[in-house]
């Protein structure tokens, strides 16, 4: 069974906050229903790449089995990391970035590669701001996850 997964993390145009993260989950049950589950995170004072990998991680965390994962981003950063597999060299054989800068933010590289553990997962890229069906949805939870006061819990998704 195929399970959907949009994410974004806004900075609101500065890094030191308010921002926030949202994903939306969406599969089909095994009575052929959709359903959508959404998880939006308040104000949260962190950079914009952070946000970006909380909200795949939250995603991820939220399946309670194996599943077949496309997970959907704005984030070119994030989707190269895994399909150029830049994750591979970074994390897995501790190489550095550029001229041996170490990788920032290894403590959610490493959480994002334990939640996609179980999962047969693709990551997708969707260009930002460019009226695709796709984007437009994580641009919507990047908005509303910046403007939140509250969580959203996401409960756990049998896929």
């Amino acid at each position: 069974m195929l399970v959907k997964i949009f994410t974004d993390g806004a900075a609101r145009g500065n890094p030191e906050g308010p921002g926030g993260y949202g994903t939306i989950l969406q599969y089909v049950d095994s009575k052929g229903e959709l359903h959508e589950r959404e998880y939006s995170q308040g104000y949260k004072k962190t950079t914009n790449n952070r946000m970006e990998l909380m909200a795949a991680i939250v995603g991820l965390e939220a399946l309670n089995r194996p599943c077949e994962v496309e997970l959907y981003s704005d984030s070119k950063y994030l989707t190269d990391a895994f399909n150029q597999k830049w994750i591979d060299g970074w994390i897995r054989k501790g190489w550095k970035r550029g001229k041996n800068e170490p990788v920032k933010n290894i403590d959610l590289w490493k959480r994002l590669l334990e939640a996609a553990q179980p999962h047969a997962l693709r990551f997708i890229w969707v260009k930002g701001h460019d009226g695709h069906p796709e984007n437009e949805r994580c641009d919507r939870l990047a908005t509303s996850a910046a403007d939140a006061d509250k969580e959203t819990l996401l409960e756990d998704v049998m896929c």
